[in-house]
């Protein structure tokens, strides 16, 4: 159920963890097969999640299941999640909100403990039922069009709790330091006794929504509650999820362009060997685009421009990269427009095998076809034939296949065994539609 430009708002005043959140979201009308087929991506076979109708407090809510032989059990490191989370055949806007969720998470979690993130090791958020809850989630929102250009998310202040809380790491105070350290210039308030707020709950929150506050002006369309776990007589266990157009703010610049921010900031006394993991870093943090130009700075110093491009919504988590990341002391932001052409993947066969074709489409015509470089270098290497050589033969294979500028797509299907007919292309992008591919600028 797509809405694009729509308000979500989130009552957190009972707390929060992921599959409140993700219940809410499904009991507002997102789509439990989209949800089960993102999280099928990343984890194939492994999680069943499924929903039933409960009672909190006297409040009708949507629980969320999420059942597997591994569930709450295995630990994984971060690097292990940020590989299954790139490697799954997922929507880009889905897959840059699950990194950005988990790369926050690990963030806190070095923090915490003082070890480098890629060192981090996830208990209570590594299991595969906290996977499927970011993951849920993230396409829970996509459904619902809250991912779209012009749509907002905004949360209520998030009720933490007290007391204690045994985990991996023993008896903890609550709330636990992660959490802590996730809401760090978010509105929180005690709420109650217990845990109400989890790590992957705080997480998805401060990593997903554009701003805490109350509900906002909007014209309401829909309304969806997910329930925790335990059921207290003296509160509803409850995350509520508010949905409406909006009513009362300006609309967004009629340009017709993707609004997106750019943040940079002039660096000229970092190791240069450190700048590839950061660029490494602003993309798992959602950046669409991230990169470096020299400078001369004052006093003579050569340095460094680095510029990241990204959603507006994501702009706090890329500013939180470069300056945990960098040497930087302070970094700006503008806000600019971005027509991307439409993207999507080929694969032809040349004499050293199948390779991708990148292609640029505008108003269902071919723009440009370019060759996949890791692609060509990986078979000029297992066949010792010159990079230059496979990448002509690639070159002359796309033109074969029909990928020239100003031809429709996809081309005209050849006859069955015509050597000029376009191989199935990857599992993450068929040739028969077109997509967005919003990894590059």
């Amino acid at each position: 159920m797509r809405d694009a430009g729509g308000v979500l708002w989130l009552d957190l005043s009972a707390g929060v963890a992921g599959d409140m959140l993700l219940g809410a979201l499904l009991d507002a009308g997102a789509s439990l097969d989209g949800v089960r087929a993102a999280v099928e991506a990343v984890v194939p076979g492994a999680v069943r999640l499924s929903t039933r109708e409960v009672r909190r407090a006297g409040l009708r809510a949507t629980a969320v299941t999420v059942e597997g032989d591994e569930a709450g059990g295995p630990h994984r490191r971060w690097t292990d999640v940020r590989t299954l989370l790139r490697a799954a055949d997922l929507d880009d806007g889905v897959r840059a909100r699950a990194l950005a969720t988990f790369a926050a998470l690990a963030r806190a979690e070095a923090h915490v403990h003082g070890i480098p993130p890629d060192d981090v090791t996830f208990h209570e958020v590594g299991a595969l039922d906290a996977i499927a809850d970011v993951v849920g989630v993230c396409a829970a929102l996509h459904d619902l069009g809250l991912l779209d250009v012009g749509s907002r998310i905004v949360a209520s202040p998030i009720a933490l709790g007290s007391g204690t809380v045994r985990t991996a790491h023993g008896t903890l105070p609550v709330p636990v330091p992660a959490v802590v350290e996730l809401c760090r210039g978010w509105a929180v308030t005690a709420g109650g006794d217990g845990e109400l707020a989890t790590p992957t709950g705080a997480a998805l929150v401060t990593t997903l929504a554009g701003s805490c506050g109350p509900l906002p002006p909007m014209a309401l369309t829909t309304a969806g509650v997910g329930a925790g776990t335990r059921d207290r007589p003296d509160r509803a266990n409850v995350v509520r999820a508010v949905l409406g157009r909006p009513t009362g703010d300006p609309p967004a610049p009629g340009t017709g362009l993707e609004p997106m921010v750019l943040v940079e900031t002039t660096v000229d006394d970092l190791d240069p060997r450190l700048w590839p993991a950061v660029i490494d870093d602003l993309l798992a943090a959602g950046a669409v685009d991230a990169w470096l130009a020299p400078v001369l700075m004052k006093k003579g110093r050569p340095g460094q421009v680095l510029t990241a491009l990204a959603e507006p919504g994501l702009a706090a988590d890329v500013r939180r990269v470069i300056l945990e990341r960098t040497s930087t002391l302070g970094v700006r932001q503008v806000p600019v427009g971005r027509e991307a052409l439409d993207r999507t993947w080929v694969t032809v066969d040349v004499a050293e095998g199948g390779l991708r074709v990148k292609v640029g489409l505008r108003e269902g015509r071919v723009v440009h076809a370019t060759p996949e470089y890791e692609d060509v270098a990986r078979l000029a290497a297992v066949s010792g034939r010159p990079l230059h050589a496979v990448l002509s033969a690639a070159v002359a294979a796309a033109a074969a296949a029909g990928l020239t500028p100003g031809t429709p797509f996809p081309p005209t299907a050849p006859t069955p065994g015509d050597p000029g007919a376009i191989p199935p292309g990857p599992d993450d992008s068929p040739v028969t539609g077109r997509t967005t591919d919003r990894t590059t600028a």
